[in-house]
């Protein structure tokens, strides 16, 4: 008798003890980026409208909106504006990308980027980051504008040649042990670009993967069951003479491996791309990569609902929500909060497609 109950309980332990599937498989993530308090204060709530998760701007993050969010039962991740550096170079003017021409890069568009090697803006960064984790719990945060200065979100993006500061390329001299025969940062980047160009470029690549592991290191620090996420750019390898990897420095295979979570921006009419390249771009990424269903790496793109440029219709919404949401995406979320609330049906097709497991 007491050799069948040992055996009945050996056997009740096994079949309790969940297979790595089972443990591996999460909700599917449906939530809104920006600075998602908007819905709040027009009425809404994030539980009414199907939503799990919040993806809120860091400076639009305060304690009101966080417990509101967790009581309404959703997840809250952080956007980190990673490599902005607008503010920061008000004070810091050395932090100012440079160009191959040794001149300060001019802002591209809308944006200004900062170079980043400069050793204040990482401490500055760091800081930020360690005072988010100690005031509030997160379920993640995800790492935005991860890339050397540039603009890509226009049909026409801007992509200049950065930075060849006497840091960045000192830095770079010492990399690879060789002496660059120049005095001039001009000069400089010449000799650079004309006899060491694959070698520049893996660095810069490697420059950004330092931030990546270096802000991912505080996060899981502090808060090891967070996940670490990144806003990247949707581009194919190929595009626009593959700026990606050149001009902005990224190779998703390299971020792939220092992340939980990967966010290709799927803005499509930002971009001038039909709403079919959606879920294109997903299967892409899933096939390049390698994703599996329970997989360690996770997709949630985030598509467009904003209306800028022109007009994003509730029916091309419809469209892009449904193919982000196509395997191996694992979670979706849009853009913008403001948007929704200046459109109501807008709400009435992210309400009705949040209502199923798997948006579609």
């Amino acid at each position: 008798m007491r050799n069948v109950l040992l055996h009945l309980l050996i056997l009740s332990l096994f079949s309790c003890k969940s297979s790595p599937s089972q443990e591996a498989s999460e909700e599917f993530i449906k939530g809104v980026y920006g600075n998602p308090g908007t819905l709040l204060k027009a009425g809404y709530s994030f539980d009414s409208l199907g939503m799990n998760a919040v993806f809120v701007r860091s400076g639009s993050l305060n304690r009101e909106f966080y417990d509101n969010s967790k009581k309404q039962g959703v997840k809250v991740f952080v956007e980190f504006a990673t490599l902005n550096g607008k503010e920061y170079l008000i004070d810091h003017p050395d932090a100012w990308p440079i160009n191959e021409k040794g001149l300060k890069s001019p802002p591209a568009d809308w944006f200004m980027g900062i170079c980043p090697t400069h050793p204040g803006f990482k401490a500055f960064r760091a800081d930020q980051l360690k005072e988010i984790l100690r005031d509030y719990e997160v379920d993640g945060v995800f790492l935005d504008y991860v890339h050397w200065h540039a603009q890509f979100e226009t049909p026409e993006p801007l992509l200049p040649e950065t930075c060849f500061c006497n840091r960045c390329t000192g830095a770079f001299e010492a990399a690879i042990d060789t002496v660059i025969p120049a005095e001039t940062i001009a000069q400089r980047a010449e000799w650079i670009l004309k006899n060491l160009d694959p070698q520049w470029r893996k660095w810069r690549v490697e420059v950004l993967n330092g931030w990546v592991e270096d802000m991912g290191e505080i996060l899981k620090s502090q808060q090891p069951a967070a996940k670490l996420g990144v806003f990247h750019c949707a581009w194919y390898p190929s595009d626009f003479d593959s700026a990606l990897y050149r001009t902005l420095g990224l190779d998703l295979t390299s971020l792939a491996e220092r992340v939980d979570v990967l966010a290709p921006m799927l803005f499509h009419h930002m971009t001038g791309r039909p709403t079919s390249w959606v879920g294109e771009y997903v299967s892409w990424i899933g096939q390049t990569l390698k994703v599996e269903e329970g997989g360690k790496l996770q997709i949630w793109p985030i598509v467009q609902a904003h209306n800028k440029p022109g007009i994003v219709s509730p029916e091309e919404f419809r469209k892009v929500m449904i193919e982000g949401s196509k395997f191996p995406a694992s979670g979706i979320m849009m853009f913008s909060d403001q948007s929704l609330v200046e459109d109501p049906e807008k709400i009435r097709v992210m309400k009705e497609l949040y209502s199923k497991e798997r948006p579609k």
